[in-house]
């Protein structure tokens, strides 16, 4: 039986944590934490609320009262206070009645709400998290191809509560994405928010002229230049004396007076000029990507892959598997189904039920934290944008169900887990991915796996504990592979050899979750 090096374990959990920030945008799970703070913050606010409607009623009972006692008093002073009572009251009223309603008024019925603020915002999203959600939201208009229409009013597939984004939330994604100079994006939600105040919805905090004054500059950024004059008159006709927009209209006029010059000097011998930045001629799009197989990677990501020949495809089968006369499966043999062939992935069903997710899931509660990845210069773990995650690794000794879990494994594959690494679970956050990568180390790295102790990663066994409404993936770029989440099933390939040479073609990646949460495990 060949000994597993390596294995790993990676669980995509909605987990509930109860402890300070940590990258909530990184996880589902504690965002969901969020969920019941916000509400125990409402619960709180509609106390206080009570609160001063009643301190209120008492002060308007107070008044009526008064109004009619002085309205009858001022008719007829004399008359009145000729009655005794009367003047005695009169004395009560303002050397101490008077007192009470003034310190009444001055109660403060704020402070068990402000207390219960007090201490639950240690558990608030930061301004990393903002951002982090709303670059999530950008990589998942660009994986999926979502328009920002189709975004902005959450016309999204499986969504159980529709929700939409509001003129001034489209204005925040385009401010984030202005932050980072991706004018590509920031011009596409500052239409959007643009066109939604058009339309007619009431702004609490923006207003047109703040709209178009990115998005003018924005635009120009792009190359645009016609476009953002246009866009800077349209400002000046609401706000005539803006400063800026004032400068950049010399600016962008000047820019044009000069490209016109260029083209009316131009002869048939000079060479083309090559454009400056700002002029018409420069090509709109996203940022510069750092990923060489982006487009391909995008496509899987959408169900655009590649497709087998038909003769290829008779070679894929379904069968009953007993783990090679394995004797707990011989009588109880395991569903087993091809996915691919090259490398060969084979899903394996029913392979983990719901007690046992419900148990991994809460043993990993209280340890998720923001995912690793080995950097290949110095062979360390760090974190990465280009995974975003929470994950926890659980020991067979904690749990009979995790020891259970580790062997059937070992029992199916043929495979020593003795050598394994730790079982890791893991929980995606919004729009959350981890981009191609692979699961070996490769000799160009230093030592990437020196510090388990266990040599390189020979395999993958990958659990899917949740169904994904929407996006969410397993894909292959090197081979047009799309490998799609199902309760309850594993999926299974090899990373090495037998020579021990890493395969290249299992070069994979857990493509953004486009709607719903994305549970799994996998070990390697």
């Amino acid at each position: 039986m060949l000994p597993v090096k390596s294995w790993c374990l990676l669980v995509l959990c909605v987990l509930v944590p109860s402890y300070a920030h940590t990258d909530f945008f990184t996880s589902i799970g504690h965002m969901t934490d969020l969920i019941h703070t916000e509400k125990d913050l409402v619960t709180s606010l509609k106390d206080y609320i009570k609160a001063e409607e009643s301190k209120l009623e008492q002060v308007k009972k107070w008044a009526e009262r008064l109004d009619k006692l002085t309205d009858t008093a001022t008719k007829d002073p004399e008359g009145f206070l000729g009655h005794p009572v009367n003047a005695f009251k009169l004395m009560k009223r303002l050397n101490t009645e008077w007192s009470e309603l003034e310190n009444l008024i001055l109660k403060d019925m704020s402070d068990g709400f402000i207390s219960n603020m007090t201490i639950q915002r240690q558990y608030f999203p930061n301004d990393e998290d903002q951002t982090g959600a709303a670059k999530a939201l950008l990589r998942l208009q660009d994986t999926y191809k979502l328009d920002t229409d189709t975004l902005s009013r959450g016309n999204l597939p499986g969504v159980k509560h529709k929700t939409f984004l509001t003129a001034d939330d489209c204005f925040e994604l385009g401010k984030i994405a202005y932050t980072e100079a991706d004018y590509y994006h920031t011009e596409l939600w500052m239409e959007q928010a643009l066109k939604q105040l058009d339309d007619g919805e009431v702004s609490s905090s923006i207003d047109k002229v703040s709209v178009l004054d990115y998005l003018s500059y924005a635009v120009y950024q792009q190359g645009d230049l016609d476009k953002a004059l246009i866009l800077t008159k349209r400002l000046l006709e609401l706000e005539p004396e803006h400063q800026r927009a004032n400068g950049n209209l010399k600016y962008f006029e000047y820019i044009m007076s000069k490209e016109k010059e260029k083209e009316a000097n131009k002869t048939a011998t000079q060479k083309e000029v090559q454009p400056e930045k700002g002029t018409k001629t420069q090509k709109k799009g996203p940022p510069k990507d750092y990923l060489p197989e982006r487009q391909k990677y995008e496509m899987l990501c959408r169900g655009e892959g590649l497709k087998m020949t038909p003769r290829r495809q008779k070679k894929l089968f379904c069968r009953y598997y007993d783990g090679n006369r394995n004797p707990k499966y011989i009588l109880g043999p395991v569903k087993q189904e091809d996915e691919w062939d090259r490398p060969r992935i084979v899903r394996f069903l029913e392979i983990i039920s719901d007690e046992e997710i419900e148990t991994v899931k809460e043993l990993a509660k209280p340890r998720l934290s923001r995912a690793t990845v080995h950097d290949p210069q110095t062979g360390k773990l760090t974190t990465a944008h280009y995974r975003v995650s929470k994950s926890a690794w659980l020991s067979g000794y904690e749990s009979p169900v995790v020891s259970r879990i580790n062997t059937r494994i070992q029992d199916l594959t043929g495979l020593d887990v003795s050598t394994a690494e730790e079982l890791q679970v893991a929980n995606y956050g919004v729009g959350g991915q981890y981009e191609p990568h692979f699961d070996f180390g490769r000799k160009d790295e230093p030592d990437a796996f020196k510090e388990l102790g266990t040599g390189n990663r020979i395999a993958t066994w990958l659990f899917y504990m949740s169904d994904v409404a929407a996006g969410g993936a397993t894909v292959f770029p090197e081979v047009g592979a799309s490998v799609w989440p199902r309760k309850g099933t594993a999926v299974f390939w090899y990373n090495l050899f037998p020579s021990g040479e890493g395969d290249y073609s299992t070069r994979h990646a857990a493509c953004p979750v486009l709607v719903g949460n994305k549970w799994g495990r996998y070990e390697i």
